[in-house]
C-alpha cells in the first residue's frame, strides 16, 4: 500500500510545491492511455528498393522494422541497414514493401511492428474478428485458427501499454506452424476498445480480468490447454492473471517478451531516464498508491505498487515461464528479469538478448526468436 499521510507529507515537503506539480503529471503520464503518437523520424529519399531516413539510436538499429506512414494510417516494411552517412546524419535500408498508404520524404513513425494489421492482411493467416465479453464491456479480438491434432492447444496473446493487437503478430506464424489456436485479445482503455471508468490503466491490476475472459472464450471453444504470451506490460498483466484468476490451473506455460517484472523499478528509471529529482520521483510512485491522492492522478481505485513485483512475490509462481529480454532495452529495465531468473530457476528460461530496444527482439533476431518460442512452445 501507499505511505502513510505523515511520510507521504514528508514527499511532498522535500519536493517542494513545484515538484508536487511535476510528480502528479508524472504519475499521471504512467496510468493515462496514450493517443497521440506523433511522427519520430524524417524520410529523405524513397527509391523502389531503398529508403533513407534521419539516423538515430532507433533507425540505425539492425533487424526488420515498420514505419507507421501518412500520420499512422500507412505502413511500411523496413529492412536491413545498407549504407549509413555520417555526414549527412542518414541512415539506408531495405524497403521491404509498403503494405498500405504511400512512402514519400517527410515525417514517420518507427515501429517494432514488422507486420501491421489483421493476420489475414499481414500474414495470409486465416482469421476471424471476435469479441470477448468482460465486465467493462466487449473486448476485440482476433481468432486464428489452429489446425490438425494441436488446435485444441491456444495462445492467448496480450500486447504491451499504449500499443496495438499488432505487436502480437510476429509470434502467430510460429505458433500456426506448430498447430495452435491463437487468440490475440485487447484489453480495457485500448484505442478500440471499452474504457474502464477512470479511464486509466492498472497496469495489470485490473486489466486481468480482460485475459481471464480471453481463456474463458477458448475453454468454452475446447481448448484443452492454454499458453498465455505477454509484451511489456502485457506480461504485468499476465502474471497478474496467473495469481488472481481461478482459470490459472488451466495455463500450462507462458512465453514472457521484455515484461514489467515490477512497476517500481519501471516507475524509477523513468523517473531517472526524465531527469527528475529522486524526491519527485518517489513521490509520483506513492501518489499511484495513495487512497487520499489516487484523485490527483485520476484513478478510481489505487495501485498497489508492491502487488507488482514478481522478485519479491517470486515463490508465489507456479508455471513454467520463457522470459526473453534485451540486455539493451530502455524503457523497461533488464534487471528484474534477471533477477527473477535467478530467484527462481526451477520456472524461469532467461533468453537473454543483446542491442534490442524494447520490444524488439523479434526484430534483431527473429530466426532466434522463433526457435525458442517453438522449442518452449511445441
Amino acid at each position: 500500500m501507499g505511505l502513510s499521510a505523515a511520510v507521504l507529507g514528508g514527499l511532498a515537503a522535500a519536493a517542494g510545491l513545484a515538484g508536487l506539480g511535476t510528480a502528479a503529471y508524472f504519475a499521471r503520464r504512467v496510468v493515462t492511455p496514450e493517443r497521440d503518437q506523433p511522427d519520430d523520424t524524417e524520410v529523405r529519399t524513397v527509391t523502389g528498393s531503398t529508403v533513407t531516413v534521419d539516423a538515430d539510436d532507433q533507425t540505425a538499429s539492425p533487424g526488420r522494422y515498420g514505419l507507421w506512414i501518412g500520420g499512422g494510417k500507412g505502413h511500411a516494411r523496413i529492412g536491413e541497414i545498407i549504407t549509413r552517412d555520417e555526414s549527412a546524419g542518414t541512415v539506408t535500408r531495405e524497403l521491404l514493401g509498403v503494405d498500405t498508404g504511400e512512402l514519400t520524404p517527410g515525417g514517420a513513425r518507427w515501429s517494432g511492428y514488422f507486420y501491421a494489421g489483421t493476420p489475414s492482411e499481414a500474414l495470409g493467416l486465416p482469421c476471424q474478428e471476435v469479441a470477448i465479453h468482460g465486465d467493462v464491456g466487449d473486448m476485440p479480438a482476433w481468432l486464428v485458427p489452429g489446425h490438425g491434432e494441436h488446435a485444441d492447444r491456444w495462445a492467448v496473446l496480450v500486447h504491451g501499454r499504449a500499443s496495438l493487437r499488432d505487436e502480437c503478430l510476429r509470434a502467430l506464424p510460429t505458433l500456426h506452424e506448430l498447430g495452435l489456436s491463437s487468440l490475440v485479445v485487447g484489453y480495457r482503455n485500448d484505442v478500440d476498445a471499452p474504457a474502464s471508468p477512470d479511464h486509466r490503466y492498472n497496469l495489470g491490476l485490473s486489466e486481468w480480468q480482460d485475459v481471464e475472459a480471453g481463456i474463458l472464450y477458448a475453454l468454452e471453444r475446447g481448448a484443452t490447454e492454454v499458453i498465455l504470451f505477454g509484451w511489456s506490460m502485457g506480461g504485468a498483466i499476465v502474471l497478474q492473471t496467473l495469481n488472481r484468476s481461478w482459470l490459472s490451473d488451466r495455463v500450462s506455460k507462458v512465453v514472457l517478451n521484455a515484461p514489467v517484472i515490477d512497476w517500481g523499478d519501471v516507475i524509477k528509471h523513468q523517473a531517472e531516464v526524465n531527469h527528475l529529482p529522486e524526491p519527485v520521483g518517489v513521490l509520483g510512485r506513492e501518489l499511484l498508491s495513495g487512497r487520499a491522492s489516487r484523485a490527483v492522478v485520476g484513478l478510481a481505485q489505487p495501485i498497489d505498487i508492491a502487488e507488482t513485483n514478481w522478485v519479491a512475490r517470486a515463490d508465489e509462481l507456479t508455471h513454467p515461464i520463457l522470459l526473453i529480454h534485451s540486455e539493451d532495452d530502455e524503457f523497461v529495465p533488464f534487471g528484474p528479469s534477471q533477477a527473477l531468473a535467478d530467484a527462481r530457476p526451477d520456472l524461469v528460461a532467461l533468453e537473454r538478448w543483446k542491442v534490442a530496444r524494447h520490444c524488439r527482439e523479434w526484430n534483431v533476431d527473429s530466426v532466434r526468436w522463433e526457435s525458442v518460442v517453438r522449442d518452449f512452445c511445441a
